[in-house]
């Protein structure tokens, strides 16, 4: 969820924090270098966002629980991103409108980089919770991470597919994105002593949702506002799902995951707030410009 204030502020500082441990004296200089270049500036946060969005609603959302388990998730995705763009996978030179880790460091540190993220991402969460004083939560939080981050099902799962001969692709969009969604959204929920379950719905559709708007802007996006080269899933014999469904029929799936993502969200106090951002979120990640270039892309190929 998009949202400007206190809660970026306190997203940044987490992950300030947290980077600060790993530049340690005696720590290797272009290592702590390429890390802070994967993590800093960021995009739009969006996985702590929910992380915080969801620990808010459930009465502990400036909480160092909160703000740790927000820092963990935006740590295993900048370590996904790292290994993502490496030339074993995209081979992607830009990332976020500037050179990738690997483009900028060098193939060996960018993969130790990704690697030392993900080691950071525990260690952060654990610091929380002894911060916190609430030890209590966290090997569910802590099982949370790992499950969403590895094997069978994680995020690494997720890239394992694209390893694979044949792809499932409803199999690879969860693994690959939606699993830290819903880690984000359950993490959110054990922060501030609710239960997690019923928060997993929200983060599966988001994840989903982000997943099938990122195939969208592959296709018919632009370099320039996106920051990172497009059509790469064609150039690469990469899944995607207008391969599938065409663009208008992705547009539409699109729209129905964010709908059933809405929809899923507990019966809280603030649900229609929360709401309210998940639709404006959509609203960012397709904007009406990129709608009128589906729409003419779909309009032509029918001609």
């Amino acid at each position: 969820m998009r949202q400007a204030g206190p809660i970026e502020a306190a997203i940044e500082a987490s992950l300030a924090a947290a980077l600060d441990t790993a530049a340690a004296p005696g720590a290797p200089a272009r290592l702590v270098a390429a890390l802070r270049h994967a993590v800093f500036p960021g995009g739009a946060r969006v996985r702590p966002r929910l992380t915080l969005s969801v620990a808010a609603v459930c009465g502990g959302g400036r909480s160092p629980l909160a703000q740790a388990a927000a820092a963990a998730v935006e740590l295993i995705h900048c370590a996904s991103l790292v290994h993502d763009d490496m030339p074993c996978f995209d081979d992607a030179p830009t990332r976020r409108g500037r050179a990738s880790v690997h483009a900028a460091f060098g193939e060996r540190c960018a993969l130790l980089a990704g690697d030392a993220l993900i080691v950071l991402a525990f260690q952060t969460l654990g610091a929380g919770a002894v911060a916190a004083g609430r030890p209590e939560r966290l090997p569910d939080m802590l099982a949370l991470l790992a499950s969403n981050t590895g094997m069978p099902l994680g995020i690494v799962a997720g890239q394992g597919w694209e390893c694979e001969d044949w792809v499932q692709l409803p199999d690879y969009h969860r693994a690959k994105t939606a699993s830290l969604f819903a880690c984000a959204s359950q993490l959110g929920a054990i922060a501030a002593g609710a239960e997690a379950r019923p928060w997993k719905a929200l983060g599966d559709w988001l994840g989903e949702a982000y997943q099938a708007a990122d195939d969208l802007r592959d296709v018919a996006g632009d370099t320039s506002s996106l920051g990172k080269p497009t059509g790469r899933d064609l150039v690469l014999g990469r899944p995607n799902l207008v391969n599938e469904m065409g663009l208008a029929g992705a547009l539409e799936h699109f729209e129905k995951l964010v709908d059933r993502a809405a929809t899923s969200v507990p019966d809280v106090a603030q649900a229609p707030m929360l709401r309210a951002l998940l639709r404006a979120e959509a609203e960012r990640l397709v904007p009406p410009e990129l709608r009128q270039r589906v729409g003419a892309v779909a309009h032509a190929a029918v001609a």
